[in-house]
Parts: C-alpha cells; structure tokens; sequence
C-alpha cells in the first residue's frame, strides 16, 4: 500500500496545468488528463524528462513557451522528488539528460563542465539550487497569476489602461461554445432514432434477405448562431472596449454576427474577422462613426430586425444584446422592436453591467419596456461574471418559460 504521505502525482499535474492556465496558456482538462497520463506512462526519471512530456502535451505555440518555462520553475525545480514518487531506486543524477531539436536544452539542465556556475549551494541544474534568474522568472509568473485572478473580480469600469491591455487577450480567448439545434437532414445510426426501412432492406440483401442488421435515422444537429449586439454609447463607454475583445473573440472562433450602436447600427463583422488584431480595432473603430455618442436602441435593433433580421439572420439565433438600458428615444420603440425580435430568434440574452449593483432595478424605461422579451438577463460587469454569459450562451438550448405575469405584460404591448 502506498505511503499516505507521499504527494499525490496526478494531483500534482492537474494543479500544473491550472497554474499555466491562469498564467495565459490555454490549457484545457483533457490535456491536463492527457499530461498526467503520459507521466504515468513513462515514468519520468528527472525534471528534465518531466519538462519535455509537459511542454509537448499541454503547449501549442511557440508563443507559451516562455510562460510555460517560468511557471514550470515555479512547480518543479526541487519542490518534488521524481524517485520518490515512482517508489523505484532511480536517482536524477543517474538518468541521461535529454537535449531538444536545435540545441535547445530543459529549463534545469546546463552545461555540467561549467564550474563557474558552482558554488557552495552547487550548480543551476541542482534542484533546489539558489539561481537568481531563475527566482526572478518565478516571481515573474508568480506576478502574472496573481493579476490574472485579481482581475477575475474586478469592475471593468475600475481598470488601468494596462489592465485592459491584460484583460484583452483573456477576454479574447474565452471558451464560447454555440448551443445545437436539430437540422433538417437526418443521418444513418445503428441504435439511435426510427426504423430506416429501405436502408435495412437494402442491407438485408447481404444476408439473402434476413433483416439481421437494422438501420435507423436520427436527425443531425447544427450549431446555433450567435450574434452579439453591443452598446458603444457614451453611457456604456467603461465596458465597451471590453466586449469589443469579446466580439472579436466570437467572430472568430464561432464565426458569430457582430454588431455595435450607439445612434445608429453598425455592423463589424468583417471588420473584426481581420488577422491582425491592431488592424481589426483600427477597421472598427472607423466603421462605427458614432463611438461614444447618443443611444438610440429601439431604433438600432428595428434597425438590424429590417436589414438582417427578417432576411435569415435572426430566425433560430441566440441574440446576445450588450446595453444599460438607457434609451433617448421613447420606450415604445424599444419595447415594440424586442417584441419582433423575441418573435424571430430562438434566445434573447441581456447583460446589463449595471446590474451588478445592490441598489439596482429595471426601472429606466428601455429597460423596463425590454424586460418582458429577455429570456436571460445577466450583469457581465466583471471577467467571472463574462465567464457566466458564456455559460449562458452555451446553455441556451431550450426557450426560457416566462412567467405569467411578463406574458401577460406582453400580451398587452401586442
């Protein structure tokens, strides 16, 4: 039976992988699962061994090498003994050192001829060694963790510049996954769906003429489309640049619909689908000429229901509409275009930044008039809370019911 005060490696490796993934490399569960395997697997006799089965299973770029060094140091250089975990009479020092492609070397092996690194601590490579670049490196990433997880919480609308810059890339890179829906077409499955009596007849052939394999059809699935509509107006100018990241991200990755108002609509798709992200936000930044200005949201979404709306776009989607509901035109506008735009899309989602507040209450009147035809209402004032609208996003499968009283409220606008 193994000691119970020996460190649990699978532990030890999972707790890696989430140090690298809030240092900025996008490490997922699977190849934190996929890293702990392969250390099992190989049994790795030294750091040097450990380095390379992680870089190789949770890296993807030469873009993370660095953060992967740094917090890589952090863990492992001396904090655990290898040969201790694999209960086996292996040494660090009795294992060869391997060297990688181009002369490239583990972050802890050096030149062993080198005496001039040597001292009474002994040399760089010893684990646990005093090596003062290697401290600084450590503090670097410890540094870069911590601002990650103290921005987690954080209002955007209290952020730096630097912040920003920080946040951006985050922001960038959150995992949005688009809700399905069934398609039209239907394909082959052995067990799954209604009986496909000609295919199975047709099989049956092969078998003269004893159905013995049956062959059913189930409907595809497809993914939802998704299309963010976000609110650039003067009142929202805090949060704007910040879903802009967001926008950006989801053109991307999904291939999502983007859109921005303030007087009038705009839309950015193309604009934010551009490789270079410098060039991108430069695109858009001239594309919506009305950055910062009044807000006019009634006529912006009865804007995109006329142009793009009822031409396709909107039919089945999940709308995600970014605004503090404060609105300069009448409030009947707004509440007659939510009307038709809850009669077209599949999902209508609102984040409010403000919401977050003890004190609030949808009692402005577009966001009162917009309420009755939301089906998820979120704050996203924070990058929890934005974790929480891709939550969201991803969960919006099923129409919301809403209550008695809001069918009622909707009942009588129409």
């Amino acid at each position: 039976m193994p000691d119970s005060n020996e460190p649990d490696l699978s532990a030890i490796c999972a707790a890696f992988g989430d140090l690298l993934h809030r240092a900025g490399v996008a490490v997922t569960p699977e190849r934190s699962a996929r890293f702990a395997s392969s250390v099992l697997l190989a049994q790795p006799a030294d750091i040097p061994h450990l380095y390379w089965l992680g870089r190789v299973t949770l890296t993807t770029s030469r873009e993370q090498f660095a953060t992967y060094d740094q917090v890589f140091r952090q863990v492992f250089r001396g904090l655990v003994d290898l040969a201790e975990l694999r209960s086996d009479d292996v040494r660090d020092d009795e294992a060869p050192q391997p060297e990688a492609p181009g002369g490239d070397t583990a972050p802890s092996v050096r030149d062993r001829s080198d005496d001039s690194n040597a001292g009474r601590h002994g040399t760089s490579a010893t684990p646990g060694a005093v090596n003062p670049d290697a401290e600084a490196s450590e503090a670097s990433a410890l540094a870069a963790v911590s601002e990650v997880e103290r921005l987690n919480d954080r209002e955007f609308s209290t952020l730096t510049p630097e912040e920003l810059a920080l946040l951006q890339r985050l922001v960038e890179q959150l995992p949005l996954v688009p809700p399905l829906r069934r398609g039209r077409r239907s394909k082959r499955h052995r067990s799954v769906g209604p009986l496909d009596v000609r295919a199975t007849l047709r099989r049956s052939h092969r078998t003269a003429g004893d159905p013995v394999t049956l062959v059913h059809r189930r409907r595809s699935t497809k993914p939802r489309r998704i299309i963010l509509i976000a609110d650039v107006s003067g009142s929202m100018e805090p949060y704007a640049r910040v879903y802009l990241h967001l926008l950006r991200g989801a053109v991307r990755a999904i291939k999502a619909e983007a859109f921005v108002f303030a007087t009038h609509l705009t839309r950015l798709t193309s604009q934010l689908s551009t490789m270079n992200t410098e060039a991108a936000y430069a695109k858009a930044a001239e594309a919506a000429n009305d950055w910062s200005g009044g807000t006019r949201i009634g006529r912006s979404i009865q804007t995109f229901i006329d142009d793009f709306g009822r031409r396709g776009m909107a039919r089945g989607a999940v709308v995600v509409i970014v605004s503090d509901g404060w609105e300069s035109d009448r409030p009947e506008f707004l509440g007659a275009a939510m009307m038709q735009l809850s009669r077209l899309t599949h999902h209508i989602i609102w984040v409010n930044p403000r919401k977050a507040a003890d004190s609030f209450e949808p009692l402005t009147g577009g966001m009162a008039a917009a309420l009755p035809y939301i089906d998820t209402f979120l704050s996203g004032h924070s990058l929890r809370a934005l974790q929480d609208v891709m939550a969201a996003i991803s969960a919006a499968g099923d129409r919301v019911e809403r209550s008695t009283l809001e069918r009622a409220r909707v009942i009588g606008a129409a």
